[in-house]
C-alpha cells in the first residue's frame, strides 16, 4: 500500500526555499462547508487567515465575512475575482460540484495551491483536464477534499490493514447515511457527490483501484423525498477482485452515520460507533459499540477538516500541496459517472481508465 496521504501516481511535493510566514486564502463558497473553513482559517488552522469569501450569493459571502472576529476579510461578488485578488496565497474551493472546474482551472493559470472540497469535478473530461493543467505547471498544487484521510479511526483501520495482522482484505462494508438530503437532490446528484467519499475510502484503505460498479434500487423509503430514488446499493469491484458495498441513504431520518467494515481472511474490523476503531480478531475478547451519532458531517468529521486543511495549509505556504492530489479526485469522478451509467441502465458498468496512464 502506498503513503495513506499520497496522490496515486503523482509527483512529490516541491518544496520552496522560503515559505510564507502566513498564507492569505480566499474561500469560495459561503454555504455550510464553506463557513465552517472560514471559521477554521480564522480560529483553527495555523499560519494561514482567510482574507476574501466570494459566493454566487453575495449576501451569504458578506454575512460569512462578516462572523470573523476582529474583520480583516472582505467579501467579492464574482469567484473568479476572488481566485484573481492579488492579496490571495491560495484558493479554498467550497463551491457545489458542477462548479469546481472552472475555479480550480483559473487557481491552476494563476500557479495558486487550492484545495478543493470533492468532488474534483463531475465529469471525467473535465477531471482530466484539471490533471493536465497541473501537470503542465510542473508542480503539485491541488489538493481534494476527502477528509476521511485524516480522520484518526480510517488511518487506523488503514494501519491495521497493512500491519497484517488481519491477513488479505476481502470484503469492504460501507454505510453512509444521512437525516435528510439536501434540496434538490436526485439518485445522480448523490452519485456524483456522496459516493466519492466511499470511493477514495475504498482506494485508500485497500491500496487499488475500482474498475466497475453497479448500482441497484431496493424499495424506495416513504421518507425520500418525490423523485428521489434512496436508498441505493453501490457494488465497487476493484482490480485485486475484492468488493465493496455502499449504501447510500440520504433520507435515514436519524443521524450523520458512516460506518466501514473491512472482512478480511483472517478476522474483520470497523469503523464509526463512536467508539473509535472496533475489531473482531483471533484470540479472546470481542467487539464492542456505543455512543451517539453525529448530527452531520461537520461534526463528525471535525478534527478530520483540521488536520486536512493544516495539511493543505503547510504545503500551500511552501508553494505546493499535499495529500490527496487531482488524480485521486480524477479517479474517484470516473468510478462516479460509471455509477450514474449503472443506475441508468441497470448493468453493471466498466470504470473508464485515466487514458493518460503510462504517458506521464
Amino acid at each position: 500500500m502506498t503513503d495513506p496521504l499520497a496522490v496515486v501516481g503523482g509527483e512529490p511535493l516541491q518544496r520552496a526555499a522560503a515559505p510564507l510566514a502566513e498564507l492569505r486564502v480566499a474561500v469560495v463558497g459561503a454555504g455550510a462547508m464553506g463557513a465552517d473553513h472560514v471559521r477554521r482559517l480564522a480560529t483553527t488552522t495555523a499560519r494561514a487567515r482567510p482574507v476574501v469569501v466570494s459566493d454566487a450569493v453575495p449576501a451569504a459571502a458578506r454575512r460569512v465575512a462578516a462572523s470573523v472576529p476582529g474583520g480583516g476579510v472582505r467579501a467579492v461578488d464574482d469567484p473568479l475575482a476572488a481566485v484573481a485578488d492579488p492579496e490571495v496565497d491560495a484558493v479554498l474551493v467550497a463551491t457545489p460540484g458542477p462548479t469546481h472546474a472552472p475555479l480550480v482551472l483559473a487557481c491552476l493559470e494563476r500557479g495558486l495551491p487550492v484545495l478543493c472540497e470533492k468532488p474534483l469535478t463531475t465529469t471525467s473530461d473535465s477531471a482530466m483536464a484539471v490533471v493536465r493543467a497541473e501537470r503542465a505547471t510542473g508542480r503539485r498544487l491541488v489538493q481534494v477534499g476527502f477528509m476521511r484521510r485524516f480522520d484518526a479511526e480510517h488511518v487506523a483501520l488503514r494501519a491495521l490493514l497493512a500491519s497484517g495482522e488481519l491477513g488479505d482484505p476481502l470484503l469492504l462494508h460501507c454505510v453512509h447515511r444521512n437525516a435528510a438530503p439536501p434540496a434538490g437532490a436526485t439518485a445522480e446528484s448523490v452519485l456524483l457527490d456522496s459516493l466519492a467519499h466511499e470511493v477514495d475510502a475504498a482506494r485508500f484503505l485497500l491500496g487499488e483501484e475500482v474498475v466497475a460498479v453497479q448500482v441497484v434500487a431496493p424499495r424506495r423509503s416513504p421518507s425520500a423525498p418525490p423523485g428521489l430514488a434512496d436508498p441505493l446499493l453501490v457494488l465497487l469491484t476493484t482490480a485485486g477482485g475484492r468488493v465493496v458495498d455502499v449504501e447510500l441513504f440520504l433520507a435515514a431520518g436519524t443521524a450523520y452515520e458512516v460506518r466501514t467494515e473491512v472482512v478480511a481472511e483472517r478476522g474483520a474490523a470497523s469503523i464509526g460507533h463512536d467508539v473509535g476503531l472496533v475489531a473482531t480478531l483471533p484470540g479472546p475478547g470481542g467487539w464492542r459499540r456505543g455512543g451517539a451519532l453525529a448530527p452531520g458531517y461537520l461534526e463528525r468529521f471535525a478534527a478530520a477538516y483540521d488536520a486536512e486543511v493544516q495539511c493543505w495549509a503547510d504545503a500551500a505556504r511552501h508553494g505546493g500541496a499535499d495529500g490527496p492530489g487531482a488524480e485521486d479526485g480524477a479517479a474517484a469522478v470516473a468510478v462516479c459517472e460509471a455509477a450514474v451509467a449503472s443506475f441508468r441502465t441497470g448493468e453493471r458498468v466498466e470504470v473508464r481508465p485515466d487514458p493518460d496512464r503510462g504517458q506521464r
